[in-house]
């Protein structure tokens, strides 16, 4: 249960004997801040102090209910505000609740313990608000650039000054770089710190849907549209109204659905399929790919004019291999991160393993870091990873990572990776999938392909 708070409330009662009744009753509760005015200019005048509910008498000598709730509503849109009357016209009752009221209490002997039970109500709406908005800001610091994209690299400290440009306006946004850099990370960073931060922020990976489910996944379907349609379901566009789209691996949509793409975007509507009414929307659009998009358009397989409608603000990430002493100061968090999540004592890179990471090209970027430094800190006797604990294959060129060896490299330190979370959870699939934030599909295909096993 969320713990309440301080409730700051207004009486607005004319009544002098019935104002204290009320002030009297609601004070009896320590959390409650309780202030009495007998007028309705003077509760207007008093609106900077921000209360959290306001009683309102219906009618009052400078004003009735309507009025006065409507000149408090256009300055305090989220109190909540409780008419009470002395009349039982459910016609004006209707009106005001309408108008924004958050209850209507006719006055009689029972009203101060209705009035009770009602603030009681509202108090644990208000806590579950704060509770929220808590959240929301733990969530905005968590995706803070400075926080969750780690660097003091030259190209990072640029980049952190991009993420701050592009979270100021609903510019559209064109993320590229190398697999691994973090891209949909940073796509988080920038809409956590928009004005959009409240809203949803969907992720869609276009490379991971079959071709023949896209449509539907984007822009929904209605039911019976085609086989397998049992229900109306609405698509990511509208999942993110409000919100933020994030398309990753853009370049792999089709041309077909490039051209229905660059139509929703001219027009900022969508049709479900088997759809009649075009639908409005109102997402920010972020899209990433680790292609040469201007090539793909050079080649025919990307639309020149899609290209240029997404373009908006481009942000390159800069490949691992660039950013010097960045990893190891990747390499650090990730150990301290890995080693709390699975209670073992804090490890630490020895001089001799530093080097060697800040010898190595990173062919995976980020993403192969992290399984490196992961799997060291399992292979390592103690609490100091050595060399040899570093499982990096073909690290003298960039040109021998490039081989098929050098992709296998980074795909057995995952399986290894894997098999060690599943020895550790008896073989549960899904408490392993939960905890490495992969899918089961992955796990289920390794152990297809014999790369792990389940005991």
């Amino acid at each position: 249960m969320i713990a309440s708070s301080t409730l700051r409330i207004f009486v607005v009662e004319d009544n002098a004997w019935y104002g204290e009744l009320l002030e009297y009753k609601l004070s009896q509760n320590p959390e409650y801040i309780v202030r009495r005015f007998t007028t309705a200019q003077s509760c207007l005048d008093n609106l900077n102090e921000k209360p959290d509910l306001i009683t309102l008498d219906y009618t009052l000598p400078d004003g009735t209910g309507d009025v006065v709730l409507r000149q408090i509503k256009e300055r305090l849109p989220e109190v909540a505000v409780i008419i009470i009357s002395g009349q039982e016209d459910v016609r004006t009752a209707v009106g005001l609740l309408r108008q924004g009221a958050y209850d209507y209490l006719v006055k009689d002997e029972e009203t101060a313990d209705r009035l009770w039970n009602t603030i009681g109500n509202v108090n644990q709406q208000l806590a579950l608000r704060r509770e929220n908005e808590r959240l929301r800001e733990q969530i905005g610091q968590k995706y803070d650039p400075q926080r969750a994209i780690l660097g003091k690299s030259p190209q990072m400290q640029q980049l952190f000054s991009l993420v701050e440009k592009a979270a100021r306006t609903n510019i559209t946004v064109s993320l590229s770089g190398e697999t691994g850099t973090g891209k949909e990370l940073v796509a988080k960073a920038i809409h956590f710190r928009s004005e959009r931060r409240n809203n949803a922020f969907v992720a869609v990976n276009v490379a991971a849907i079959p071709r023949e489910l896209i449509e539907s996944e984007l822009f929904g379907h209605e039911k019976g549209s085609f086989t397998g349609a049992v229900s109306r379901r609405i698509g990511r566009f509208e999942e993110a109204h409000r919100g933020t789209l994030f398309l990753d691996e853009i370049a792999e949509l089709d041309l077909n659905l490039q051209a229905k793409l660059l139509r929703v975007l001219q027009e900022r509507e969508v049709m479900r399929v088997g759809g009649s009414a075009p639908i409005p929307f109102d997402a920010r659009l972020m899209v990433a790919t680790h292609r040469d998009l201007t090539e793909e358009v050079k080649q025919g397989r990307f639309r020149e004019d899609l290209y240029y409608r997404l373009l908006g603000l481009p942000i390159l990430l800069p490949p691992l291999r660039d950013r010097g002493q960045d990893v190891l100061l990747l390499a650090q968090s990730f150990l301290q991160t890995f080693c709390s999540q699975n209670n073992m004592a804090d490890c630490r890179l020895s001089p001799d393993a530093q080097q060697k990471l800040l010898r190595y090209p990173f062919p995976g970027n980020v993403r192969e870091l992290k399984a490196v430094v992961e799997l060291a800190a399992v292979l390592a006797d103690g609490d100091t990873i050595q060399p040899q604990d570093l499982s990096l294959r073909h690290a003298s060129t960039t040109q021998e990572i490039n081989t098929p060896d050098g992709d296998e490299s980074l795909r057995t330190q995952t399986a290894a990776i894997v098999q060690r979370y599943l020895d550790n959870h008896n073989g549960n699939i899904l408490q392993v999938a939960a905890k490495l934030q992969i899918g089961k599909s992955t796990i289920y295909r390794m152990i297809q392909n014999n790369e792990i096993r389940v005991s």
